[in-house]
């Protein structure tokens, strides 16, 4: 049987690494590396928070000084469709390590609010936005790379089953 992906969740934040949300994050990344034909076994490190968490993260690690809803860290400079080899694996584990991600569960239930859906939907968008993130989407313009990434979200929200009034 093959290796699966190995994506650890812990949390800053009492009751926010629950089983649901545990298992969504896992599903909506494995899904989102699937749609990317991620086909050999990786790691993506989850760490759930809060705003003043993830501001703390921001500020020491991009010397941007306020919270923000997700960062991203990848492991590899990639562009889209290019993709880490097996050779990239850890020696000890196998896994091809993608990076690691952090979510203010804070910005979550605000955004779900703010555009009217509800906190899963809003996870799930994050989560697919930083997986893409790690595997070299970027938005840094407002044209063809902010396009393409959007898309790309919205297809795998969609084979998901998620809407946005999901």
């Amino acid at each position: 049987m093959a290796k699966k992906h190995y994506i650890p969740v812990t949390a800053e934040v009492p009751g926010a690494a629950s089983e649901g949300n545990c298992a969504l994050i896992r599903k909506v990344i494995r899904t989102a590396l699937a749609a990317e034909g991620v086909t050999f076994p990786c790691e993506v490190d989850v760490l759930l928070t809060n705003d003043e968490g993830i501001h703390r993260i921001n500020r020491d690690m991009r010397q941007v000084d306020r919270p923000t809803d997700v960062l991203s860290f990848p492991e590899f400079e990639l562009t889209p469709g290019e993709l880490p080899g097996e050779e990239d694996a850890e020696i000890g584990t196998g896994l091809v390590p993608l990076g690691d991600m952090v979510i203010s569960m804070e910005r979550v239930a605000a955004q779900a609010k703010e555009y009217g859906h509800s906190n899963r939907r809003e996870l799930s968008y994050l989560v697919t936005h930083s997986a893409l993130h790690l595997l070299g989407y970027d938005h840094l313009d407002e044209g063809v790379q902010k396009k393409q990434m959007r898309e790309r979200e919205e297809a795998i929200l969609a084979e998901l089953g998620i809407s946005r009034e999901g």
